[in-house]
């Protein structure tokens, strides 16, 4: 069995002891990605907020060629919440509560722009009135 051979961090190289497990040597890297989820080396969910804001972008654009196929809000609406709203949600009970006041919005926007195709009248609606219907 192989396990990941990398060990997160910022310190030197020559600061601490190669670290090595059944004389394999585990090389120490900036960004690791496990199961979806990425970690920066200083434990921040930077890179992992940005990943996620890149599918969405691109699935975002999905969601508007539905729209434009002639798709119901219904119909649209379940293509959100089973499609698009688990990348969003992917990995937020770990990152949540650790997001800064920049990713926050970040991810916010994104829901957004989706109420906004889904529900084209809704610019001029307060946001509360879509995300009800939505769910």
């Amino acid at each position: 069995m192989h396990i990941h051979d990398n060990l997160i961090g910022s310190l030197p190289e020559q600061s601490i002891p190669g670290l090595t497990v059944q004389s394999d040597v585990i090389k120490r890297v900036t960004i690791f990605e496990l199961v979806g989820v990425s970690l920066f080396n200083d434990l921040s969910w930077e890179v992992h907020v940005n990943t996620i804001c890149m599918k969405v972008a691109s699935l975002l654009y999905y969601l508007k060629q539905l729209r434009h196929a002639g798709l119901s809000w219904d119909d649209l609406s379940y293509s959100y919440l089973t499609v698009i709203r688990p990348v969003l949600e992917y990995g937020c009970t770990a990152s949540h509560h650790d997001l800064t006041v920049a990713q926050s919005p970040k991810l916010e926007s994104l829901q957004k722009r989706a109420l906004r195709i889904i529900h084209y009248i809704a610019f001029g609606m307060p946001y509360d009135s879509p995300c009800a219907y939505t769910g």
